[in-house]
């Protein structure tokens, strides 16, 4: 009994993940990484240090947790976007949701896309999670039409879904047509890096006395990648 996934020691258990996993995140929004630390979470919640072990064997196990919570989140921001009429509106409508996420939740996207943290490695599950947020960037692209520019990128796309496998499959999953894989690939990479670039400048105040609006160069940056691909 104590082993079904609905008993009360499991609910209990789950519960109490949750718990610790809150106070966490809002130490991690107060005082970044390094303000993470288990012995204060168990003060917090009435719990003895030992026992909060219990749940998570270290630090890093517990980061490891946020991580994929945090993919999870930006994964549930990009999937509720509604870009079934695909081309350019959809990729637009996507790249703001992701930018929404990240300025709304700053210390979860540093966290995955920030300052590595020194000797943590990330989980297997993490690469994942990561693609489930490129999942949608890859319906978009494979209506494109790359100028002759973004050739050399698709050759090495195209050696990338020989070579793997599972990319092959993540990248089908989402386009359901081989023959625009490349293209498809290639304009989730591309959107990947500007996107990525361009929110973290925001988020870690580099665009300061700039005198320009993040959202607008966003905008920008994200009607020449549609100009690009030539997307509808």
């Amino acid at each position: 009994m104590a082993g079904r996934a609905d008993s009360p020691r499991a609910r209990y258990r789950a519960q109490t993940r949750a718990e610790i996993k809150e106070v966490a995140v809002r130490q991690l929004a107060a005082g970044g990484i390094e303000g993470v630390a288990l012995l204060r979470i168990a003060k917090e919640i009435g719990m003895s240090g030992p026992a909060l072990y219990r749940y998570f064997a270290s630090r890093d196990d517990l980061l490891a947790e946020l991580v994929l919570d945090a993919y999870r989140g930006a994964a549930a921001a990009v999937h509720a976007v509604d870009a079934g009429g695909g081309g350019r509106a959809a990729l637009h409508a996507l790249i703001s949701a992701y930018r929404a996420w990240a300025v709304e939740r700053p210390h979860l996207y540093l966290l995955i896309q920030g300052t590595p943290v020194a000797g943590f490695t990330a989980p297997a599950e993490t690469v994942r999670e990561a693609r489930s947020v490129l999942g949608p960037f890859l319906s978009v692209f494979a209506q494109g039409r790359p100028l002759v520019s973004v050739d050399p990128l698709l050759a090495q796309m195209r050696v990338w879904l020989s070579e793997e496998p599972e990319v092959a499959s993540w990248v089908e999953q989402w386009t359901g047509q081989s023959a625009a894989a490349d293209t498809a690939l290639a304009g989730a990479v591309t959107t990947w890096s500007q996107m990525h670039g361009t929110v973290s400048l925001e988020i870690t105040g580099q665009f300061t006395g700039m005198g320009h609006d993040p959202t607008t160069l966003l905008d920008v940056q994200t009607a020449l990648l549609a100009d690009t691909y030539q997307l509808p």
